[in-house]
């Protein structure tokens, strides 16, 4: 069969109502999805690029992005604070409180107590305060990605640096074809192309941002499982999916589908695109007209960092 036709994401393909309820469900998890852990010791693998120890690291969306552990042992003097998720925060502070009183799964995975300070909503994020934004598998949950990263760059000093990882668009493609191939609509909101994400982190405000991606191959030992993980992972936020509850009927059509996509061994086979990115937030540029006054220090502080007024 031919490959479809890849279809970049955009904010109305997203159901804020769906997204809120799957990212509930997935918090009060026994863990964060096994794939997030993954893909955060991939992303730890990199943080020997950036050449600033941070003193504050913003652990962005960090309920599900299962990088605790991971930045702890990177930047063990470094404050690490998780920034959650405005729905998860709204849902578990009280009134007129940026600090989460609860302790539901996700607190645990962060290791925090029911008070504990590292854990702050995303309206209480201060601006120019960190030196590194982390977010791990969290890009995807955004209904309006180019406001998310206009948060990230809000939140960094100058020079501070923006690791974030999310899907793209080689995703479940197999999954994709198969749903269209039985006519039964869209099983995921279509992903964004990792070119359009650097380009969207230079309109927030990022420099030199530099994308690549891996896919990863994930086996199961039955459609069953297949299904399983998948539901670990999220659901069909698509606003166009299937507007009714599907019935088990149908769902025994499709263990049957997933049943017939399966390698020499006879295991279900999916593949996942990983994105990367990294970008750095760059200090103030003076803006040149015919004749332009620039201070002898702001002067200074430019050419020391190697970069041209413009």
């Amino acid at each position: 069969m031919a490959a479809s036709p890849i279809v970049e994401s955009r904010p109305e393909r997203l159901d804020p109502r769906a997204l809120d309820r799957a990212w509930a469900r997935l918090a009060a998890q026994s863990a964060p999805p096994w794939l997030h852990g993954e893909i955060a010791r991939r992303l730890a693998e990199r943080l020997s690029i950036v050449k600033q120890v941070p003193h504050h690291v913003f652990d962005w969306w960090s309920e599900l992005g299962a990088g605790a552990a991971q930045l702890a042992q990177a930047y063990p003097k470094a404050t690490v604070t998780g920034v959650l998720r405005p729905e998860a925060a709204t849902a578990s502070a009280p009134a007129g409180s940026a600090t989460i009183a609860a302790t539901p799964a996700w607190r645990r995975w962060l290791g925090l107590g029911a008070s504990g300070p590292r854990a702050i909503a995303q309206s209480a994020v201060p601006p120019a305060q960190a030196q590194l934004v982390w977010s791990n598998m969290s890009l995807h949950w955004a209904q309006d990605a180019p406001t998310l990263m206009r948060e990230w760059q809000r939140a960094l000093v100058v020079d501070g640096f923006l690791m974030f990882t999310t899907l793209g668009p080689g995703t479940l493609v197999a999954l994709r074809d198969l749903y269209r191939t039985h006519g039964w609509g869209t099983p995921y909101a279509p992903w964004t192309d990792m070119h359009d994400l650097g380009d969207m982190l230079v309109e927030a405000g990022f420099a030199d941002p530099v994308m690549d991606q891996e896919t990863l191959r994930l086996t199961w030992s039955s459609p069953q499982a297949a299904l399983e993980e998948l539901r670990s992972l999220g659901a069909n936020n698509d606003a166009a999916r299937f507007a009714g509850l599907r019935t088990p009927r149908w769902r025994d059509r499709l263990l049957a589908a997933l049943g017939a996509h399966v390698d020499a061994q006879g295991r279900v086979v999916l593949e996942f695109e990983i994105v990367y990115g990294h970008a750095f937030k760059p200090g103030p540029r003076a803006k040149l007209s015919e004749q332009t006054q620039v201070g002898l220090d702001d002067m200074k502080a430019m050419l020391s960092r190697g970069r041209q007024p413009r």
